[in-house]
């Protein structure tokens, strides 16, 4: 049998956990539920993990191998809705949006059981910057209809365990109420490696004006594969988002538009653009949720 510690070392162990981690509440994201969604149930089917890549040709985006292609870096504080998801101290596996001083948005993809939230931060670095803010996911609530491998409805909400302090480096941004146009020019943004193929990690976030397209020109791009819950964007090849954006921001006209979701690997390929979350389709969903919870 293992011997216990002293109670002082205990006690002064969770002190110090608690104020690196800025945890006031159980570590655990999880299981919420919401009014549509009483039982949260788990999506069925397995989605790509840090290290596993499609066997199709699809990707998710929730890889850490390569992100944002041939972007440049954001201005700092130009982003103060983008979050990063951490596993352990400080392992971005995704991307995510603040919606609200308690929530965020991302993709159902991007799933995990116990994870960090870190808000404010403008370099992939570990060391602390001024504006920073830390925070632990206490509930992941994916759509109760986000399907795998299909991709539908690929969005989560996460409830932080304490609300932000409003900031010029952290602060919420607005769903749009409107469906994206075709032509519309918007910005996704994302940290991690700037090619498809090889790991060349950016110092900071990375930025890339993207345009919205057509219906017709997705569904060509990907036969039998889109739906309302999605829409395409992109301007040139060897322009896109990728693996391990997934969750990050599509901002167009100053609104959120889109979560990153999917899209074909290696990125960046000739007709072949980025398919993003229609989040004008959830309105409803994350209002009632939110309510809920």
């Amino acid at each position: 049998m293992a011997r216990a510690g002293h109670p002082w070392k205990w006690t002064m162990a969770t002190l110090i956990a608690s104020l690196v981690l800025g945890v006031s509440e159980p570590v655990l994201a999880d299981d919420g539920s919401s009014c549509d969604n009483p039982s949260a149930t788990q999506p069925s089917g397995k989605n790509r993990d840090v290290s596993t890549e499609s066997e199709s040709g699809e990707d998710s985006r929730s890889d850490s191998s390569s992100r944002i292609v041939n972007g440049s870096d954001c201005k700092r504080d130009a982003e103060p809705w983008q979050g990063a998801l951490l596993l352990g101290p400080n392992k971005l596996y995704c991307g995510a949006v603040l919606i609200s001083p308690q929530w965020l948005l991302t993709a159902a993809h991007c799933r995990k059981p116990v994870f960090r939230i870190r808000l404010g931060h403008h370099s992939m670095s570990p060391v602390y910057e001024s504006g920073q803010q830390m925070f632990q996911g206490i509930k992941s609530i994916p759509h109760p209809d986000y399907s795998h491998p299909g991709h539908s409805n690929d969005l989560m909400l996460i409830k932080m365990n304490r609300k932000i302090r409003d900031s010029h480096s952290v602060k919420p941004i607005k769903i749009a109420s409107d469906c994206p146009v075709e032509g519309t020019r918007c910005m996704v943004s994302g940290w991690g490696t700037t090619s498809s193929s090889q790991k060349n990690f950016p110092k900071v976030l990375q930025c890339l004006n993207i345009t919205v397209l057509s219906e017709e020109r997705c569904q060509k791009s990907y036969p039998g594969q889109i739906d309302k819950t999605m829409f395409c964007a992109g301007d040139e090849a060897g322009r896109d988002s990728c693996q391990g954006d997934s969750g990050g921001p599509v901002i167009c006209n100053g609104q959120l538009q889109g979560l990153v979701s999917w899209g074909d690997y290696p990125c960046a390929q000739p007709n072949r653009p980025g398919v993003y979350t229609n989040l004008c389709k959830f309105h409803n969903w994350i209002e009632n949720t939110i309510k809920c919870n």
